[in-house]
């Protein structure tokens, strides 16, 4: 009888955990730190505030942001109006003002006519969004609004990994306003 060893081979493969926000409005919520102290990066989809934002996330955590249509010249110099990148093997494009499938901004419909990322990924609307384009094949993905100025009830942050060419583990994180406490 012939004996037969069976190896079991184990591929460490690099993971990259996103924390993805947006919409501060100069407001950087402490829980944010807590909700991303597990990401590798992170992601902010404009209308940010405060260069302050910016320099504490950056000391964070290595950043990629882009300005948002309220954002001074200060954050503009260093936060362009879009950013196209690759993280692992996915095709990102990152702006404030994009919209989502079949509502695009024409600014957007005019970024995906030059290349169709995989990852489409925006802010403004204050409205979180995780949909799939299935005419353009891309995920289309909003994390709404973390910071205290606007319509929405509610903070809410986005928390995925990337792995090659897989977007996984997609979390919404809700941070629910502080109540008032009556005196």
């Amino acid at each position: 009888m012939k004996k037969v060893y069976l190896c079991r081979r184990i591929y460490l493969t690099k993971m990259t955990k996103i924390g993805f926000l947006s919409d501060t409005h100069g407001y950087l919520d402490p829980r944010v730190f807590e909700h991303f102290e597990s990401c590798d990066e992170i992601w902010h989809g404009g209308d940010i505030g405060t260069v302050e934002i910016v320099d504490r996330l950056k000391k964070f955590k290595p950043l990629k942001a882009v300005h948002g249509n309220i954002d001074g010249y200060d954050i503009r110099l260093c936060c362009p109006t879009v950013l196209r990148f690759t993280c692992e093997k996915i095709n990102v494009l990152l702006t404030h003002i994009g919209g989502y499938p079949n509502h695009f901004s024409l600014e957007a419909k005019a970024l995906l006519k030059q290349e169709v990322p995989d990852l489409f990924a925006c802010g403004h609307s204050h409205i979180l969004k995780v949909q799939y384009d299935h005419h353009l094949r891309m995920l289309c993905v909003n994390p709404g609004a973390a910071g205290r100025y606007g319509f929405h009830t509610v903070q809410t942050l986005l928390r995925f990994s990337i792995d090659e060419r897989n977007i996984n583990d997609m979390e919404v994180i809700e941070l629910a306003r502080p109540t008032l406490q009556k005196i």
